[in-house]
């Protein structure tokens, strides 16, 4: 008889259920969940330097959407680019080269001598929110998924908080120092991210499919060190991929609904909710039961052809408590992740959506349209949460980069759309703008019952494989 036996060894997803959570899902949560920060602050900054820009270059309704469509273009190109080479050369290269950049050319964009050079700045920036995008992907292969549920839809505490931080500068610096000033403070988190990054290794299972094995165990030690317990006994082994996904592979029947319909529409939303927003608030389209003569008098001036409303502090404090939308709400987020599941989840929360964006059009009084918005948003933005997990979790390793980059990229034509619905239509009739946005979230939601996966509990797959 043959006293030879085969050696011990376990998978990539062993390593990682058995090492739990600890002290380094605390670091990441919190660096990685920081980089959320930028994001918000860069995407917000558009809708609370809107008006600031329409009055210093007198620009109109079109070009102020401009804007913010031509940086969803960027990011468009750039989110698959990005998504490629985090794919081919690992997360953490991308990542950090994206705050690296974000901090550049935002700090560029306060030096804008005109309309042009504003867009093509801000252009710029787009590709950092694309790179730094990438950062879910790397927080998402390092935490079980058992926590997935619960951690991920939290990360939208930062999101909150980098909305709020924008909103805060633009209620102080702008009125003292100008809009200018506002964006050279707000690139102080993307440099303080710089040096923290530093404490975040590259993704073990990027490492893994990479053939790297060595990096991979190094990685896997060093986070069983800090987290106080000892991986499985063996050795790691995991196939090499060698074939890598591709916009094929993002296309197929399997992954063809999640690539196109989930992302459109999150970011057709969400945005639309953000944009609306601040379109209502600076030209006073609200049908409000008390009106004060200053709302009114916005009424008069809308009718020139280049107006210039600055906002005022009502306006960005009623921004301000309906970005804290975003989080009220996160218990009922993860409740509905841990009971229902997430293709549930995002049906519901689609619904609810399109209920909320025509309840905005109802005659209120201010402190009514606050809570609508602040409903709206907690909803849409929910929803953005649940499609990121789903998203994150449904691809396999292979194509998870690119898959996130492909999706966030082609989200961006729902954001590059928004901006004319929201800024333009919205002045000729509120229940038109609305509607759009409201009849692409019931599609959406009859679209996510024929999705074929459902990811609750599921363990993050390495490699592609048959799915139908």
């Amino acid at each position: 008889l043959s006293l030879y036996t085969e050696p011990k060894c376990y998978t990539m997803e062993e390593a990682v259920e058995s090492i739990g959570f600890g002290h380094f899902h605390i670091l990441l949560f919190v660096i990685m969940g920081s980089a959320n920060i930028v994001e918000a602050m860069e995407i917000m900054l558009l809708a609370v330097v809107s008006p600031e820009i329409r009055c210093e270059w007198h620009l109109e309704d079109w070009q102020v959407a401009l804007v913010s469509t031509m940086v969803f273009l960027d990011f468009m190109v750039c989110g698959v680019l990005c998504g490629y080479v985090a794919d081919k050369y690992g997360r953490w290269k991308v990542v950090f080269g994206g705050f690296i950049w974000a901090s550049y050319f935002s700090l560029l964009t306060s030096f804008s001598p005109s309309y042009g050079w504003f867009i093509f700045l801000r252009c710029m920036v787009g590709c950092d929110v694309a790179a730094t995008s990438q950062g879910f992907v790397l927080k998402t292969e390092f935490i079980p998924a058992k926590y997935r549920a619960f951690l991920l839809p939290l990360a939208s505490i930062f999101w909150m908080l980098g909305s709020m931080l924008i909103i805060i500068l633009g209620m102080t610096v702008v009125p003292t120092m100008g809009w200018r000033w506002m964006i050279c403070f707000s690139i102080i988190p993307s440099i303080i991210l710089i040096g923290l990054f530093m404490f975040i290794p590259e993704s073990a299972r990027f490492q893994v499919s990479a053939g790297n094995i060595q990096g991979a165990m190094s990685t896997l030690n060093w986070i069983a060190r800090m987290n106080g317990v000892t991986l499985p006994e063996g050795e790691l082994r995991e196939p090499e991929v060698t074939e890598r996904g591709n916009a094929v592979t993002l296309i197929s029947p399997a992954f063809r609904r999640t690539s196109l319909l989930l992302w459109f529409v999150a970011s057709f939303s969400y945005y639309g909710s953000v944009l609306s927003s601040s379109e209502l608030l600076e030209k006073n389209l609200l049908c409000m039961t008390d009106a004060d003569p200053e709302h009114q008098i916005k009424h008069n001036q809308e009718e020139a052809l280049c107006y210039c409303i600055p906002f005022n502090m009502a306006d960005y404090q009623t921004l301000l408590i309906s970005c804290l939308g975003e989080v009220a709400l996160i218990p009922l987020n993860i409740g509905l992740l841990n009971i229902f599941g997430r293709k549930p989840s995002m049906a519901i929360l689609q619904v609810l959506s399109a209920i909320f964006f025509m309840l905005v059009n109802i005659c209120t009084t201010m402190f009514g349209f606050t809570v609508l918005l602040f409903l709206l948003r907690s909803v849409v933005s929910m929803n953005f949460n649940v499609v990121y997990i789903y998203t994150a979790e449904v691809y396999p390793t292979a194509v998870r980069s690119i898959g996130m980059g492909f999706c966030t990229s082609f989200s961006r034509v729902g954001g590059m759309i928004a901006p004319f619905i929201a800024q333009v239509l919205m002045s000729k009739s509120v229940i038109l703008a609305l509607s759009p946005f409201a009849t692409a979230c019931v599609i959406c939601a009859v679209g996510v019952a024929f999705l074929p996966i459902e990811t609750r509990g599921r363990a993050l797959l390495q490699i592609l494989c048959n799915t139908e």
